[in-house]
């Protein structure tokens, strides 16, 4: 007798358990949460160094606060009803309410941190004048998370064993010069798109004050958060947000070669680009102490580095 068992019995899938489920609802979940923080780091970190906004954030009144509130909302709620933050579109109302309430709480939460991180708020600051900052701040976050999925478009899905095989085939095909010839290649991309987006986020910012104030009252053990900061914003905008073609800087062939490897040397192009910027603007100059150099560039590296992130995203 045959051991075979019945086709029908050969076939049949073998369901998913409870916790796969939910886990890989958690993990989206959590997915489309970064890919809203990141566009809401690149669409609000400008204004984020206004020394105004900060101001007025102090002394507004509680009625104005809710009513910028509820006109951010209702911009959010409009923006959503076509293309949320999410990759399914919020074709009902309910949803769509439901995701533009999602989407103020992304927002307001990402510039209540970089408030704290510049050191905008601390325990010190009233209560009105922490929830002024934060909604004032907050409205270009939330408009970057709603905006997220139209300014890092792409396609998120990888699959590495495809991925792995075409690397593979495709690196037999090539000899050792063309293979030297791509790394240059790639590693150039990188270095101009990283100066490119450093410039186009940085430069307005570089010749303002706000940078030596925020300089000034930054310790050394803060300036480490800050750059802590700066370098998991910018790895979370180009690998873990998944809704760019995120795939490709995994096939980079330059000498950014691993995720780490070149969030490290992006940040440091960053930061010579930073004091560039500074230099040019007469920030600082040859007679400055280095520390100097190096506290305005790490507080005006943040900004850049994230222009950076979205520097490479486009090459």
């Amino acid at each position: 007798m045959s051991n075979l068992k019945p086709h029908h019995e050969q076939t049949q899938p073998t369901p998913k358990g409870d916790d796969q489920i939910y886990g890989d609802s958690w993990r989206g979940e959590i997915q489309e949460i970064i890919s809203g923080a990141s566009g809401g780091f690149l669409f609000g970190i400008p204004l984020l160094y206004t020394m105004e906004v900060w101001f007025i954030g102090s002394y507004v009144r509680p009625s104005v606060l809710l009513s910028v509130l509820g006109i951010t909302f209702i911009i959010v709620l409009l923006l959503n009803r076509i293309e949320g933050f999410r990759p399914q579109e919020s074709e009902t109302l309910p949803g769509a309410i439901a995701e533009s309430i999602e989407t103020l709480a992304i927002g307001m939460v990402c510039a209540a941190l970089m408030l704290i991180i510049l050191k905008r708020i601390d325990l010190q600051t009233a209560l009105t004048e922490a929830l002024g900052k934060i909604v004032f701040e907050g409205v270009p976050f939330c408009l970057g998370v709603s905006f997220s999925r139209s300014l890092l478009s792409g396609d998120g899905s990888v699959d590495f064993n495809a991925r792995s095989s075409r690397k593979s085939d495709f690196n037999k095909k090539r000899n050792l010069s063309n293979q030297r010839k791509i790394v240059w290649r790639d590693t150039l991309a990188d270095f101009v798109a990283t100066i490119i987006g450093a410039l186009f986020i940085a430069f307005s910012i570089a010749p303002t004050d706000e940078v030596t104030v925020l300089a000034a009252s930054a310790t050394s053990g803060w300036l480490l958060i800050v750059i802590a900061a700066s370098l998991l914003i910018s790895y979370g905008i180009v690998f873990a947000s998944e809704i760019t073609n995120y795939q490709q800087r995994y096939q980079q062939q330059g000498l950014f070669q691993t995720p780490q490897s070149e969030t490290i040397i992006s940040y440091i192009i960053s930061l010579i680009a930073g004091m560039l910027m500074l230099w040019f603007f007469q920030k600082v100059t040859f007679s400055d102490p280095w520390f100097i150099w190096l506290r305005y560039s790490i507080i005006l590296g943040l900004p850049a580095s994230i222009g950076g992130a979205a520097g490479r995203l486009a090459v």
